[in-house]
């Protein structure tokens, strides 16, 4: 009996529900690698991403590492929707007249998928980025705080400037209002900042993700019509997401620079892509362009097995089989 072919409504709702319940469960790492990243070499928050959690609940609550969360679940659906179901689009294209695809091609189709994504990612990076990152502000101002406070006397604390007083609160700022404000000054493009950035992470993490998780996971195969076990998806997924994540780390951590809008007054302004890389390489060291690299092979890895395997059960599938309406393609 022929299987009968997925059709693109499937494949978008498998790519959403994988995403949400991938973010679900990594979100509070991925807050502390954009803290982590964001963090200057003399303005030391953070020792590492447990002290970022920990210092995160203490001062803004157990929620508190979930800030921007929910912007993720609302764009992270249509984001994962987009990356999977074209690289499967452009994977059926480029198989044409071909039983397996060579290595360069597999290498295009994750190239196409990192190229259509990025018309999600950006907005939803930016506005998240700026919502995560509004604790490791306050908290670096506080930081220059306590200390004078500690030393007591009036002394100490008329030493300080005028703007310092006791531990600022974190400000609440909705992405509703992110979004309006930067609609306001900047048009749609404000929206897109970074955008070069994103390109440049998305599309060579997608070039090395697809074609060597396909590879990994045919490993797992019994034989060539069967699909391999689902924990061994899992499995490839996560080395496959690890492996990929930790290679375009230097790009994440310029495209999350580029697209954080508040900065404190000691901090670096960046013009573009080349401008912030060389500023970080030459005011902070080649390893500033490492940071966070562990937290976000923590988030991707799991994150990324968790979509495969979500996508190959076929909850979408599921659904649309028990739909009145006729959505499979012919």
């Amino acid at each position: 009996m022929t299987q009968q072919p997925v059709s693109l409504p499937a494949k978008l709702i498998n790519g959403g529900v994988a995403g949400m319940v991938g973010v679900t469960c990594v979100f509070p790492i991925d807050l502390a690698k954009t803290r982590l990243q964001n963090q200057r070499s003399n303005h030391q928050v953070y020792r590492n991403m447990m002290d970022c959690l920990i210092k995160t609940v203490r001062s803004e609550g157990y929620f508190g590492m979930y800030r921007g969360a929910a912007v993720n679940l609302t764009l992270v659906t249509p984001e994962k929707a987009i990356k999977l179901a074209a690289n499967d689009f452009f994977r059926h294209h480029l198989s044409r007249g071909e039983q397996k695809l060579s290595v360069f091609k597999e290498m295009l189709a994750g190239s196409g998928a990192g190229m259509c994504q990025v018309i999600i990612t950006t907005p939803m990076e930016m506005l998240k980025i700026q919502l995560q990152d509004a604790g490791r502000l306050v908290a670096q101002r506080n930081v220059a705080v306590l200390p004078a406070l500690r030393l007591g006397g009036a002394r100490a604390v008329l030493s300080c400037s005028y703007s310092m007083g006791p531990p600022a609160p974190v400000r609440r700022v909705s992405a509703l209002q992110i979004t309006r404000e930067l609609l306001r000054t900047h048009g749609i493009q404000g929206l897109y900042k970074g955008l070069g950035a994103t390109l440049m992470r998305d599309i060579p993490f997608s070039v090395i993700y697809f074609p060597l998780f396909a590879h990994l996971n045919a490993l797992g195969k019994p034989s060539g019509e069967e699909s391999a076990p689902f924990y061994w998806s899992f499995a490839a997924g996560c080395t496959a997401g690890c492996m990929a994540a930790v290679a375009v780390s230097p790009c994440d951590v310029v495209k999350t620079r580029l697209q954080s809008l508040s900065k404190s007054a000691s901090e670096e302004m960046y013009s573009g892509v080349m401008d912030c890389f060389s500023k970080i390489v030459r005011k902070e060291g080649p390893a500033a362009l490492l940071k966070g690299a562990g937290c976000r092979a923590l988030v991707i890895a799991p994150l990324f097995g968790i979509a495969q395997v979500v996508y190959f059960v076929g909850v979408g599938e599921f659904l649309l089989g028990q739909s009145p309406f006729t959505l499979y393609g012919p």
